[in-house]
């Protein structure tokens, strides 16, 4: 991890760029396997599962009485933990629901709004190197909370089953089914359908460039994604009023991932960047997930930058997915922060909360897509439906302009469809 001094973020180009991925052939790659599951279903996707996974399936779907066995044989502390973060999720994300629109924006005219859930989501959870039971939470939940009729888990098999902490989450959470697959190929399942495998409305969930890359190409058959993704990072802010060994636990949470996440601080003077940096060192050496850790923090760095308004030009311009603001005053720096996925304030509010049990989602945009993406909320889960209802007061009190408008556009279909109805008008009147 590098210390980066004064006057760093006068050329910060490079510093906001991410790291890139060879990306050569995974088009191809991806395309291959939509290819293969679309012609050959189920036989496809066991096939992959040998080849990936080094496991031979009997069967795509997980028995039910596997998944409710789980969650009867979960562990209570487990348990209570999982139905806390449950309870805190929830209450936040029904805060996010809308009220109904109903408005006459002008005499005779009545513009609504019904609010409708997507019917069958799909929900990617990532196998690999950890049980990822918090992603479920926070996918899952909204999407039960605003009604949506099938929500439907994919995660990749292994030689043990599907990690039991999995099940029991999904049990808790009301997932309708649950499918071990995993990786481009689940994607492409979700995508297209296979003898076993209804295709969804909408895909949701993390995972790696595959998976990323097939989620964009499922849009290609008409299936929606929840936003674009990359590694996790975080950024944190912190001056002379943080903890520095609190700062350190941040940024190794995050550094702990995945090889290529990204971990930055931008802090207020040299002395706190080493202070910070010890801390780092010290706490990475006790980490289970040590050689993971390392290797992200070869290409993260701390910069010092006494100028708070320079650093958070610099912090906008990153658009952190995670952004802490590590300081007494951190109420007043949110005031300066235009861009970030999501934010957490004071030495007291560690990214994993928000990961966990605060309340908040934790999928989020990655990459700088905080510019234009909000993190997920219940609005991912649905569909907003506007209606329109114009009585003959109505039609006549905007007729003329729709008129005016669809002739200047040259569509005179559309003129005349108001026409017709304003003239029906005109001979009910005279013959009144």
């Amino acid at each position: 991890m590098k210390i980066l001094k004064q006057d760093s973020l006068l050329n910060n180009a490079s510093l906001i760029d991410r790291m890139q991925y060879d990306n050569a052939g995974l088009q191809s790659k991806i395309q291959n396997i939509f290819n293969e599951v679309k012609s050959k279903g189920d036989e496809a996707l066991k096939h992959y599962s040998r080849i990936y996974d080094d496991v031979e399936l009997d069967t795509l779907k997980v028995d039910l009485r596997l998944i409710s066995d789980a969650y009867e044989g979960m562990d209570e502390l487990l348990k209570e933990a999982i139905l806390l973060a449950k309870h805190n999720i929830e209450l936040f994300h029904r805060q996010q629901l809308r009220s109904p629109i109903d408005v006459e924006t002008i005499s005779g005219v009545r513009c609504k709004t019904k609010s409708m859930p997507i019917e069958r989501v799909g929900l990617y959870i990532p196998g690999g190197t950890a049980p990822l039971l918090s992603t479920i939470l926070m996918l899952a939940i909204p999407a039960k909370l605003v009604g949506c009729n099938e929500i439907i888990l994919f995660t990749p098999p292994s030689i043990n089953g599907i990690d039991k902490s999995i099940l029991a989450t999904a049990f808790i959470c009301g997932v309708t089914d649950i499918f071990q697959v995993g990786g481009a190929q689940a994607i492409a399942a979700m995508a297209l359908g296979t003898q076993t495998i209804k295709k969804v409305n909408k895909i949701f969930g993390p995972g790696n460039q595959y998976v990323n890359k097939a989620k964009e190409m499922a849009t290609q058959y008409g299936v929606a994604m929840d936003l674009p993704a990359g590694p996790s990072e975080v950024l944190v802010y912190a001056d002379e009023t943080c903890i520095p060994s609190f700062v350190a636990s941040d940024l190794l949470s995050q550094a702990e991932h995945g090889e290529d996440s990204q971990v930055i601080s931008v802090v207020s003077s040299e002395p706190l960047a080493v202070k910070i940096y010890e801390e780092v060192m010290n706490q990475l050496i006790s980490l289970p997930r040590k050689d993971i850790a390392s290797k992200a923090l070869q290409h993260s760095y701390i910069i010092v930058e006494s100028d708070v308004a320079k650093a958070f030009d610099f912090i906008n311009d990153y658009a952190p997915e995670h952004l802490i603001i590590a300081s007494v005053n951190d109420e007043d720096l949110l005031n300066k922060v235009i861009n970030a996925g999501s934010v957490f304030l004071g030495n007291y509010s560690p990214e994993s909360a928000g990961d966990y049990a605060s309340g908040t989602n934790h999928t989020l945009p990655t990459n700088g897509w905080a510019k234009s993406y909000s993190g997920l909320n219940v609005d991912a889960f649905m569909r907003q439906i506007t209606i329109q209802k114009l009585s003959k007061e109505g039609i006549q009190n905007i007729g003329n302009a729709i008129i005016k408008m669809a002739e200047t556009e040259q569509l005179q279909g559309h003129a005349n469809a108001v026409k017709i109805r304003l003239s029906h008008i005109s001979n009910l009147n005279e013959n009144a």
